[in-house]
């Protein structure tokens, strides 16, 4: 009964925050106009061609896209005959699921969780299963499915100290939302430990692994990678500054101005986790007097030309192949960092800011094996101390092979040792089905 009246409190709340949230995606659209497409999707109502059954996946962004690719990969493989419909929240998440996955699957947005938004989506798209990824609880998505009989599969859940913090507060409603999955597969002893803690049931919680390692290169990875590498003219140096958000640029920046006087051939590859920010990015580099190429573009990185912009999607991974060191923005605020694990890929060298929350264990695993360098924590520190820090230990490892080779071998050999979390998420999901 007060799981029902809490939900009865959240809907009402909800339904009166729907003005705002249009008047918030209209806002959103006036720098990224595929915000203002396909709208009549955030409200349920969906394309006529789409089929109904089959299994949901949802996620929410480009990142989340990218760590299911062996999930949904195996998936397809499983369930050849079944619709795999696969929903994200964002535009960039959107394009990067017609990328990987072209027509085999069917994709749309998950829409607001509103009663009325959610029946239309559920009335259409009549899933068997719903899978959800890390920290996606939508009350109001999944108390409908529960009702309506439809498997529920949390995936590679995460619930860190900060969210713990926050979902405490709303225990009432939290816990009996996580209670309404059939299972809650954990990235780490750490996750299960604070589902439990949280009021999940130890029935239904398990560890299962982290699926962001089970990440290859795969013939199309190769391709792009020898098409970027042709842009490249001459044997440089290069500095991959991947995922970068506002505020990152600017230390990148800083850092590199340190980094030319004894490097001067370095090359600088930016990628802004947004490409829309791409505009403010470049004139950011240009007012401090960079010679800057642009990837959309498609000119040639001449010897003169300081700065590459990757202002175009889904390249992130193939550019760290081309790195004589990568570091992961996110990590120098509050946003609490990026996947490092793709740069490990490729054996190459990683550097991160202090703050990568959102990768605890991955930072934890690559540590042990000293697979990556991260710079200390600094409550005073400045955007000018942060950047020398940075161009310190970045020098440090462009002075050095045999760092570069270490560190690389290292960072690799955690992500070899830590894959088949998607295998074993998959089994979960055929149990279920």
């Amino acid at each position: 009964m007060r799981y029902q009246i809490s939900l009865m409190l959240y809907r009402v709340v909800f339904l009166c925050l729907l003005p705002v949230i249009w008047v918030l995606l209209l806002l959103r659209s006036i720098k990224q106009k595929a915000y203002r497409q396909r709208i009549s999707e955030r409200f349920g109502f969906l394309p006529r061609e789409l089929k109904a059954g089959g299994i949901i996946v949802h996620a929410a962004s480009v990142g989340e896209v990218m760590a299911l690719k062996s999930f949904i990969t195996q998936l397809l493989e499983k369930k050849p005959k079944s619709v795999i419909t696969l929903t994200t929240f964002t535009p960039t998440g959107s394009e990067q699921v017609i990328k990987l996955f072209g027509d085999r699957v069917q994709h749309c947005y998950l829409p607001l969780d509103s009663t009325f938004c959610v029946a239309a989506f559920l009335n259409k798209l009549k899933p068997q299963a719903m899978v959800f990824m890390e920290t996606e609880l939508w009350p109001n998505l999944i108390a409908q499915s529960r009702e309506q009989g439809i498997k529920l599969l949390l995936i590679n859940g995460r619930l860190s100290q900060k969210s713990m913090n926050s979902y405490c507060k709303l225990a009432w409603l939290i816990t009996p939302t996580i209670n309404r999955f059939d299972k809650v597969l954990c990235q780490s002893q750490v996750n299960y430990d604070n589902f439990i803690a949280l009021g999940a049931d130890v029935s239904r919680c398990k560890v299962s692994g982290n699926v962001k390692f089970d990440i290859s290169v795969n013939q199309t990875v190769k391709d792009k990678q020898q098409e970027l590498a042709g842009f490249v003219e001459d044997d440089r140096l290069i500095w991959v500054v991947a995922s970068t958000h506002k505020g990152d640029e600017t230390i990148a920046l800083n850092a590199f101005a340190l980094l030319v006087k004894n490097f001067p051939q370095l090359l600088l590859i930016l990628v802004p986790r947004h490409p829309e920010r791409s505009n403010d990015v470049a004139t950011l580099c240009q007012e401090q007097g960079y010679a800057l190429v642009r990837r959309s573009s498609k000119d040639k990185v001449t010897s003169d030309k300081q700065i590459w912009l990757l202002d175009t999607l889904g390249e992130l991974l193939p550019t760290c192949a081309l790195a004589s060191v990568v570091t992961m923005g996110g990590s120098f605020s509050d946003v609490g960092g990026h996947n490092p694990l793709e740069p490990a890929l490729f054996k190459k060298p990683i550097v991160v800011g202090a703050n990568m929350s959102n990768f605890v264990e991955v930072m934890h695993q690559l540590a042990v094996e000293q697979g990556i360098i991260q710079l200390a924590r600094q409550d005073d520190a400045t955007t000018v101390t942060v950047a020398h820090d940075l161009s310190k230990e970045v020098a440090a490892i462009l002075s050095s092979e045999k760092t570069q080779q270490t560190l690389g071998d290292n960072a690799y050999r955690v992500v070899t040792q830590n894959q088949g979390a998607s295998a074993r998420t998959l089994k979960q999901l055929l149990t279920l089905l």
